[in-house]
């Protein structure tokens, strides 16, 4: 547990931000019906807190930097990574959040400061949007820093408390905010905040990003809360959606914020220091650019035609069996030039992954439009992949890209699935063999422990070898050839007719000569294949169909 928030923390913080959204981002996505029910306010949280993550680990990049990165660089880093990278209404709110918690922590990691950041980030969100909405983010926020005030001494007790007010804020949401009560759901920007408020006290609690992070206040829809509130007004919403980043001074914004106020609603400028994010919801989208023009320099503009967006959200089935006679690519995800000429091999284009820092949405997204294709299977090959892949889909779907991601947990699921890739079938057949096959493969890895821990089969020593089948430690030994058969034995003890072996950077060719003789003695009837995958990540990789 700490005591002082330092850069460490700060990382781990975000890092355990980002899975926690990741887990949420669809049952965020499902509440989103304010202030635009376009069902995109998880997506553009995750995308958001995955820019202030990969801001906060560039800092982190060179493990001989020195001095290594403080506290001051790391929160420093979150906001801009934040500001930079932040997505519609909610994004924009958190990122401004994210900035006026970094000011005060810039200054120390104490439990007094983490009171007077989290207060200070509830302002900031407040003064970054033109007309405050109670029962949203914002409330949360607010709740949120009351009760933190009121908190024991300790940085644990400070961000814990933090942390359960804003759960309990998210529920009653729906009494304060009309459209809530009616669809029977909670905030979906505040249900964000609360994942991100957990993330936080896990942090402060000692919690590393590793293995699976479980949801603290997980808050479905509430449907049938009895909310005390007014009958909803019917109201029009504008046609476009435009956010872009601005290069402007201070003494620009309030004549920005008056014209753009002007022409349309859900106004939100957040930043500082002359870099400014600017989200608006217009019927002239071109009015909303030149208003930026007017006040500075306007950047990464993206403009979203709501109407569009529902529409392609929601096209006919006769559109999308139009859609499967066009091209179509599988997009592999792996590390390893072995790996990457198998899959190129068996038609698939390759996304290249460094072992040290997984491709975040961005990279992915940009590797399906690369292919040119607007159909496209994807697989991910690891698990922690899938909320990023998730989010880069809704993107490309966006854009009219027809895409399937299967989770495939191991480049030997992969393997598989490619095997059955025909691209003459029609889309969905295709995306069902492969997912068949993959889901066919179990799959285990030998590694090697690099320090004391607990696993399912018990303590583990630094330099033990250890077998993972289907992602747990099954057995932990001394010596590669002697884990790998033991592993063997157990995944082909529930049955197999095709064994592949594909070895890592650096394992000799005796190790698989030796399990293909062990598979022979003891399955003689099993078919066994051995490839060179040059994976960091694993000395062998097993497959059993």
């Amino acid at each position: 547990m700490l005591h002082t928030l330092d850069a460490p923390a700060v990382r781990t913080w975000c890092q355990l931000a980002l899975r926690a959204l990741g887990q949420a981002r669809e049952e965020i996505d499902a509440l989103n019906v304010y202030p635009v029910p376009d069902g995109d306010t998880g997506t553009n949280l995750y995308l958001t807190v995955e820019s202030a993550a990969a801001e906060v680990e560039s800092r982190f990049a060179d493990p001989a930097a020195d001095p290594a990165p403080g506290l001051a660089d790391a929160v420093r880093a979150m906001a801009r990574g934040a500001l930079v990278g932040a997505r519609g209404n909610s994004g924009v709110i958190l990122a401004q959040w994210l900035r006026g918690t970094a000011e005060t922590l810039a200054e120390g990691g104490g439990a007094e400061q983490l009171r007077a950041a989290l207060q200070r980030a509830a302002d900031s969100a407040y003064q970054a949007v033109a007309e405050p909405v109670e029962g949203t983010l914002l409330t949360v926020a607010r709740v949120a820093a009351r009760e933190a005030v009121r908190a024991g001494d300790g940085l644990a007790q400070v961000a814990d408390t933090a942390y359960r007010a804003a759960r309990d804020a998210l529920r009653h949401t729906p009494e304060q905010l009309a459209v809530l009560a009616e669809n029977g759901v909670v905030d979906a920007g505040g249900r964000g905040l609360v994942a991100v408020l957990g993330a936080l006290a896990d942090a402060v609690a000692g919690q590393q990003p590793m293995g699976p992070v479980a949801l603290r206040g997980d808050l479905l829809p509430v449907g049938g809360c009895e909310a005390h509130v007014l009958p909803p007004v019917a109201r029009r919403h504008p046609a476009f959606e435009v956010i872009y980043l601005l290069d402007a001074p201070d003494e620009a914004l309030p004549a920005l914020r008056a014209r753009l106020g002007g022409l349309g609603d859900s106004l939100v400028i957040g930043g500082g220091d002359g870099l400014w994010n600017v989200h608006v919801h217009v019927d002239d989208a071109g009015a909303a650019v030149e208003a930026g023009v007017g006040a500075g320099r306007p950047h990464q503009i993206r403009i979203t035609h709501f109407a569009e967006a529902a529409a392609r959200a929601g096209s006919t089935a006769a559109e999308r069996g139009e859609r499967e006679v066009r091209a179509r690519a599988v997009l592999s995800v792996v590390s390893g030039e072995g790996l990457a000429d198998l899959c190129e091999q068996a038609g698939a284009v390759v996304l290249h992954a460094d072992p040290d820092r997984p491709p975040a949405s961005a990279e992915l997204a940009a590797a399906v439009r690369r292919s040119a294709a607007r159909e496209v299977v994807l697989l991910l090959n690891d698990p922690e992949l899938r909320a990023a892949a998730g989010a880069a889909a809704d993107q490309l779907r966006e854009e009219g890209v027809r895409i399937a991601v299967l989770p495939t947990r191991s480049p030997v699921q992969g393997l598989a699935a490619l095997a059955v890739h025909e691209g003459a079938r029609r889309f969905d057949e295709d995306v069902v063999a492969m997912t068949s096959a993959a889901g066919a493969t179990r799959y285990a890895e030998l590694a090697v422990a690099e320090g004391e821990s607990w696993t399912m089969a018990g303590v583990c020593q630094a330099g033990d070898v250890l077998g993972l089948i289907d992602g747990d430690v099954a057995v932990i030994g001394t010596g590669l050839a002697e884990v790998g058969e033991s592993v063997l034995d157990r995944m082909l003890g529930a049955g197999g007719e095709l064994v592949t072996l594909v070895l890592g950077e650096g394992a000799d060719r005796a190790l698989a000569d030796r399990l293909v003789a062990h598979v022979r003695h003891r399955r003689p009837e099993v078919d066994a294949v051995v490839f060179h995958g040059g994976q960091e990540s694993a000395p062998l990789l097993i497959g059993v169909e």
